[in-house]
């Protein structure tokens, strides 16, 4: 195979610099560069990425010898038909590493053609440091850097209106573009710039909330010297993922219109609220993750796939989002909900990423809190009764919580005085001090796990107790089954 590069590919042209990319790493890569090279194919957009290192170490040396080509190869399951692509990406131009090249990041910043900047800096990137000065080259935080560029930027073009940016963060913090802009107004203040640059900012940029979603498992090494025999090209930087994506961007009209989405097939939304949105994602798909595991690995099901492969476990989730959760969901019309309930099976039905229950099950008790409780105290209030699907996964992650089942153990993973804490109270009821009702009241009453004591919400410690006899008279596949429609 030959190496890849532009002269390889026969691929001499790049588009204008119309993207400043902070971060070169898989996600940004099989995201948002991917979703780029899709606007610049099938619309009038036309625009390559300058990819930024937002950090010292490193430089993203592959990417500058492959002329910033790679490929993404892409699989998933779609109304029940695998899914498999693979694509070489041609938007990236060049990169820029600005511990090193300081003077020519600078300089990207007189392009009058650039407009967008996009980022995924980690959900600790967007912070403030007072130790970030004006004069550093450059500063330590990745926002500090932004400042100094849009500073650049609005000098040289005496603070022209239209030289603004769009400004859309990709990182995991809810509301993410305004916490960017509030961390960039804070270093203009403590740089001490002038009040027409922080105007410019407030008026001429425009930072979008954001909401990604797609999983990237990165370089495919158990499939990669076949995906690339394909290729003709040896590419260490081809990087895999899941054909399922979503992009929603919160942001004025203008961000719409000159992001040309619509004309294409990518699943990208622009709302006026993101929040709903965010809540929608946390509940349907975090909630069936959460749900989900205690139940099947009980079951003795050690992945998410092995789970959807399983007629009982798959229905349980079926109905756990479909009756349940999605009934909490007021601002979305059914049939959107049904649609992401079904994405979401279908992704869980991928067969090339390999999701261990176990993994997901970090720290299951504050999950519960984040991504079921909410949807479980709503149902009950709109509803008139418990959830009992809901439940009957509550019940199961407290057993899952002993620690052991079928005299295998289970290694969980969780706060310390939360585990000592389920270690004691299970020991309690070994020994018989305490039956059921007694251990159910105790854990539900437990603050520091919960947040609060949910022994008042009515007939939940009966109704887990029952579960929990249940599980320990008839089993697993007979409790879930009384369960299920």
């Amino acid at each position: 195979m030959q190496p890849l590069n532009r002269k390889t590919a026969n691929n001499s042209y790049t588009a204008p610099e119309r993207i400043m990319q902070f971060g070169g790493g898989n996600f940004l890569r099989a995201f948002s560069d991917w979703m780029f090279d899709v606007l610049n194919k099938e619309t009038e957009f036309k625009g390559s990425v300058v990819i930024i290192k937002p950090t010292q170490k490193g430089d993203y040396d592959e990417l500058s010898q492959q002329d910033g080509l790679f490929h993404v190869a892409l699989d998933g399951i779609r109304k029940g038909v695998l899914l498999s692509t693979v694509t070489l990406v041609e938007c990236v131009s060049r990169v820029i590493q600005p511990y090193t090249e300081w003077e020519e990041y600078l300089k990207l910043s007189e392009n009058p053609d650039l407009r967008f900047i996009i980022s995924n800096t980690t959900e600790s990137g967007i912070r403030f440091s007072k130790t970030d000065q004006l004069n550093d080259n450059p500063p330590h935080e990745f926002p500090a850097k932004i400042t100094v560029w849009l500073h650049h930027r609005f000098n040289h073009f005496k603070g022209e209106h239209s030289k603004g940016c769009i400004l859309m963060p990709c990182e995991l913090i809810e509301n993410n573009g305004e916490a960017l802009k509030k961390t960039i107004l804070q270093y203009a203040n403590h740089f001490k710039l002038s009040n027409d640059f922080i105007q410019w900012i407030e008026n001429s940029n425009y930072f979008c909330n954001t909401l990604v979603d797609r999983i990237v498992s990165g370089y495919p090494t158990d499939r990669a010297a076949e995906i690339l025999e394909k290729t003709g090209y040896n590419d260490p930087l081809l990087v895999a993922g899941e054909d399922y994506h979503s992009f929603v961007i919160q942001g004025p009209e203008i961000v719409q219109k000159e992001l040309p989405f619509a004309k294409t097939k990518l699943n990208v939304q622009f709302v006026d609220d993101i929040s709903a949105y965010r809540e929608m994602k946390v509940r349907i798909l975090n909630g069936a993750h959460t749900s989900l595991v205690p139940v099947g690995y009980l079951f003795g099901l050690r992945t998410v796939k092995q789970s959807m492969d399983n007629p009982i476990i798959l229905q349980f989730v079926k109905e756990v989002l479909s009756e349940e959760i999605t009934k909490t969901l007021q601002n979305f019309p059914d049939d959107e909900l049904q649609n992401f309930v079904n994405a979401v099976l279908d992704r869980f039905k991928n067969p090339t990423l390999k999701h261990f229950l176990i993994s997901i099950s970090l720290n299951s008790t504050s999950k519960f809190m984040a991504r079921l409780y909410p949807a479980l105290i709503e149902y009950t209030e709109s509803q008139g009764q418990l959830p009992k699907r809901i439940v009957f996964s509550l019940s199961c992650l407290i057993r899952f919580y002993k620690g052991e089942y079928n005299d295998e153990i289970i290694p969980i993973n969780d706060a310390t005085e939360t585990l000592e804490f389920f270690k004691m109270i299970w020991n309690q009821k070994d020994a018989g001090t305490i039956d059921y009702q007694e251990l159910v009241k105790k854990i539900l009453e437990n603050q520091s796990i919960w947040g609060e004591n949910l022994n008042i919400i009515p007939n939940l410690s009966e109704s887990v107790a029952s579960n929990l006899e249940a599980l320990e008279k008839s089993g697993i596949e007979a409790s879930i089954k009384k369960t299920i429609s």
